[in-house]
């Protein structure tokens, strides 16, 4: 308790200036470019992939030589009998070295996991812990740092305010990895929904209840745009179908998704696993509400075609989900 830090009065206006300059996503109607690269294997190179995927987007070393990035990799449950449940510790190597290749001046991996309180046994179980010692990677548990508490200025549920980890507003890059996943009440989770990684367990509870009770779709726009993360890499080697985010079964896609634009790398990632975006709440919503654009004309694909690379993904039985099929 003694590490938290609620900021009041003078604070506040400080943390408000925060939230308004956290918000960077806006895109009105231009086209934002997506990227698909094909990775069949978590036993390739997957650093080149990266760092060439990423040079398509324009990222390299003139956007992030002497910045700090947080790379916030998807750690829901410490099984390591199902690595197709976090995102692979291979891919959150590659991202490191890519990163720290551009001349990066801090690399930090950061999670809050929402079902396991114990962080350092989640590292351990999905194999992340020993990427973490072997590579001297920073790692930051969100659930326990300080905080800093904003207006909920997107308000699209009922929180007034949010509080997020001190650690998001001293990084100059935020990087959601997320895994490839079905989702039993949204229907998927990706890089939108992993955010929901960064809200703090001590004050939202297990499994960041406070956010449920909210609404998972309202949630997930109001942590993005108080967040305003810069970059997604998401994890489709092997996903997850079926009742996910952790029941499910591994769905081998061979794919990474990336984009500087969260709302539409979540489009075009629906579209491989053959689900209509504009019939999940949360991505219609960003649409909407100026977060992204989730349209195909909005979205300039890059690398793998959509038709090539796309495989269904198996939904629970539910006619709350069955609307979802494209």
């Amino acid at each position: 308790m003694e590490r938290r830090a609620f900021l009041t009065g003078a604070g506040a206006a400080v943390a408000a200036g925060m939230g308004a300059k956290l918000v960077r996503n806006e895109t009105g109607n231009s086209r934002t470019a997506t990227l698909i690269a094909q990775a069949p294997s978590y036993d390739l190179d997957l650093k080149s992939i990266l760092r060439s995927g990423l040079a398509e987007l324009g990222i390299g070393p003139g956007l992030i030589r002497g910045r700090s990035v947080l790379l916030k990799p998807n750690l829901v449950e410490p099984d390591s009998e199902a690595p197709h449940i976090n995102t692979h510790p291979s891919v959150v190597r590659a991202a490191a070295e890519v990163f720290r290749g551009f001349g990066a001046s801090r690399v930090v991996v950061a999670e809050g996991p929402g079902h396991c309180r114990d962080a350092q046994l989640v590292l351990e179980q999905s194999g992340l812990d020993d990427v973490l010692q072997s590579d001297r990677l920073e790692f930051v548990d969100l659930n326990h740092d300080d905080l800093i508490v904003l207006p909920n200025r997107f308000r699209r549920t009922i929180l007034s305010h949010l509080a997020l980890p001190a650690t998001l507003t001293q990084m100059d890059w935020i990087v959601s990895m997320p895994k490839m996943k079905t989702h039993h009440w949204a229907g998927v989770t990706l890089s939108m929904k992993n955010l929901f990684g960064v809200m703090p367990g001590v004050y939202y509870g297990w499994p960041k209840n406070v956010l449920h009770h909210a609404g998972i779709p309202g949630s997930i726009l109001d942590i993005n745009a108080a967040v305003g993360p810069h970059l997604a890499i998401v994890d489709g080697i092997v996903g997850m179908e079926g009742d996910g985010p952790i029941m499910g079964t591994p769905k081998a896609s061979g794919v990474l998704v990336m984009g500087t634009n969260l709302p539409a790398v979540d489009a075009t990632c629906a579209r491989l696993m053959r689900i209509a975006p504009d019939r999940v709440e949360y991505l219609s919503g960003a649409a909407a509400g100026g977060l992204g654009p989730i349209d195909e004309d909005h979205i300039e694909q890059r690398g793998e075609s959509i038709a090539a690379m796309a495989q269904t993904f198996r939904l629970l039985d539910h006619p709350s989900l069955a609307r979802l099929r494209a």
